[in-house]
């Protein structure tokens, strides 16, 4: 048997992760995602699962690699790489890791708040460099904070802002009436107005066509000037231009993004450089508590549709194959 490990975050760090999959007893291949679906394409073909992280498993990537292919085991909660779609029409179960990195990305999104509203990196860096340059910066407490999806995430971002005295505005297709009325949550009626009233806005919603690009000239123009926008939902819910735009007019205040829409950027990319704006490698995640329990969840999924048996959470409803173990 040979499973297709991608996800670097699983490799890098230790934990019990690594004995439980040795313990499989399969060979295992390991590549630094995530990967293309021209380097998919290239090595699909000759696995009977993928331990993947956010590589490009396209229809082409799935069909390349029936029929040998049995399953598809996430590691992380975003789906969007993957055709599920047609995963389940070939009857291979897709599997997944909710509610394992709530906590650690709700902390990173308050890391770039703060950072932007005090102007974290500039001073710091001047200071490194052997300069002392003091700049004005902002409180956050009495400020306006928009959750764009109120998911398990989005939910633990406005935990975090109502202790620092923040006030909660939200929208999003789900809607956790009970939670919203506990943690003072009020509802928009969409997207635009819930920018208007936003000093910071931040984004945690599934990237769908709907939600593609959502942020972009038109709605930026919606946005408080000098507001701050933070995205460490998907790289594609931004459009990457008119965000360097909006930051070199000065009209958005400030953008703190862990994920972008090419991963790693090119050097070229328009964000790189862009004043008032941070950006971290696709790290939101990786905690050594998070990895943990991302991979052993992962694992542990892996190991039960092996067996033959449901994965602790799916994506799609499509029995275990035949017991491989």
């Amino acid at each position: 048997m040979k499973i297709l490990l991608t996800t670097t975050s699983y490799q890098d760090c230790p934990g019990d992760h690594h004995a439980l999959l040795d313990s499989i007893g399969a060979e295992i291949v390991r590549e630094r995602g995530p990967l293309s679906e021209a380097k998919m394409l290239q090595i699909a073909g000759d696995f009977d699962a993928f331990l993947c992280g956010d590589d490009d498993i396209t229809q082409a990537v799935i069909e390349k690699s029936l029929p040998k292919l049995k399953i598809i085991a996430k590691y992380g909660i975003g789906v969007d790489k993957i055709d599920v779609k047609y995963a389940t029409e070939k009857k291979i179960p897709v599997s997944f890791c909710p509610g394992v990195n709530h906590t650690t990305v709700a902390e990173h999104v308050f890391m770039l708040i703060l950072a932007l509203n005090k102007n974290l990196m500039e001073q710091a860096n001047a200071t490194a460099a052997g300069g002392w340059k003091r700049i004005t910066g902002h409180e956050i407490l009495g400020k306006t904070i928009g959750i764009i999806g109120l998911g398990r995430i989005g939910r633990e971002v406005a935990v975090r802002a109502n202790a620092f005295g923040m006030e909660c505005v939200g929208f999003g297709h789900y809607w956790p009436e009970d939670f919203a009325k506990e943690h003072s949550v009020k509802r928009m009626e969409g997207i635009t107005e819930l920018l208007r009233v936003s000093d910071i806005v931040s984004l945690h919603t599934h990237l769908t066509d709907e939600t593609r690009n959502m942020i972009c000239a038109d709605s930026l123009k919606a946005m408080k000037q000098g507001a701050t926008l933070i995205n460490c939902g998907r790289g594609e819910l931004t459009n990457t231009k008119d965000i360097a735009a909006s930051l070199e007019s000065g009209h958005l205040g400030g953008y703190g993004a862990d994920v972008l829409d090419q991963e790693p950027p090119p050097a070229d990319y328009p964000l790189l450089g862009a004043k008032n704006c941070i950006i971290t490698p696709h790290v939101g995640s990786r905690t050594f508590e998070s990895v943990q329990r991302q991979a052993g969840m992962a694992t542990q999924n892996l190991v039960n549709l092996l067996k033959g048996e449901k994965a602790l959470a799916q994506v799609n409803d499509v029995e275990p194959p035949a017991a491989l173990m």
